[in-house]
């Protein structure tokens, strides 16, 4: 009986093992494609909202507030750079999140990750607009931006799920 106890734990100890390293890679490549799929998705929700919108990103305003003087217009290029650091962030802690899932196969891993983004996004928008506006702003949207506020999130969300869900293929991806 000791024997056996001794041997089942040696192979739980090795397979603990085996899994911790194989999670902190897991883990590793996670944070950096979900830092690659941040920074995407943040051109492409920027590049949707700022014709329509035709205004900096809030952090613009966050920097004037609290770190510059005066109007948001005279920070653009800080605006953009805290906007690509803030969307690069969020995409790698949702990447490290992913990577701490297991799915059954690969058809499930991808449209979760893509209805766990769409989530993700829209948490990020609700607390944009509930808290880092109303709060740390102290401004309020209009309808109109809430609406193109919320829809560039739901971008953002979609492109970080595609881009973390789907495996790189390269050479004939339409066979």
């Amino acid at each position: 009986m000791t024997t056996q106890n001794t041997d089942t734990s040696q192979q739980q100890t090795s397979v603990q093992r085996g899994l911790t390293s194989g999670s902190g890679l897991r883990v590793v490549r996670g944070l950096i494609r979900g830092v690659v799929g941040g920074l995407i998705a943040t051109v492409l929700m920027t590049l949707y909202r700022f014709p329509v919108f035709r205004a900096l990103p809030p952090t613009a305003d966050f920097w004037a507030k609290y770190v510059g003087s005066g109007d948001a217009e005279a920070y653009p290029g800080i605006g953009l750079l805290l906007h690509f650091l803030y969307g690069g962030v969020a995409g790698g802690l949702f990447g490290v999140g992913i990577s701490l899932l297991d799915f059954r196969n690969e058809r499930e891993r991808r449209l979760g990750v893509i209805g766990l983004s769409l989530v993700y996004s829209l948490a990020l928008s609700a607390f944009g607009t509930r808290v880092l506006f109303r709060y740390l702003l102290d401004e309020e949207l209009e309808s109109d931006e809430t609406v193109i506020f919320h829809v560039g999130h739901v971008i953002y969300g979609l492109t970080l799920g595609t881009w973390i869900g789907f495996r790189e293929r390269k050479g004939e991806v339409y066979e």
